[in-house]
């Protein structure tokens, strides 16, 4: 069975940083999908925020997000982080980690599998 679990959320200042953590558990599943993260800000949508292909040498980002998060992942640890330097309030979302067949389908419908969701909340 596949599971995504999420850590790291918090409330933080505008300029903050924070990094997440989305640890997965399942046999023989980590190192064979390409991992994701989007988020959901209070009254809109899902947005996909970034995504990281099965070895981790190409990675993919929002235009919002460009520049000041980073997605890497530990294939050895089962787990994906996604850095987030210079947060904004606009940043402000549950966040959460997916798990897909490919950087393509991930980003245009979302995950196979997810995590519960982490919130971060940025003040100004």
């Amino acid at each position: 069975q596949v599971q995504l679990v999420e850590s790291g959320g918090g409330l933080v200042q505008a300029g903050d940083s924070l990094r997440l953590s989305c640890a997965a558990s399942g046999r023989n599943f980590f190192s064979n999908y390409v991992m994701g993260w989007f988020r959901r800000a209070p009254g809109k949508g899902r947005e996909y925020v970034a995504a990281i292909s099965r070895s981790g040498f190409n990675t993919y980002y929002a235009d919002s997000v460009e520049g000041r998060f980073t997605i890497s992942r530990d294939n050895a640890k089962n787990t994906v982080y996604l850095q987030m330097n210079s947060l904004k309030p606009e940043d402000t979302a549950v966040y959460y980690c997916a798990a897909g067949p490919s950087t393509i389908v991930l980003r245009s419908t979302g995950g196979e599998y997810w995590g519960q969701g982490t919130q971060v909340t940025v003040s100004s």
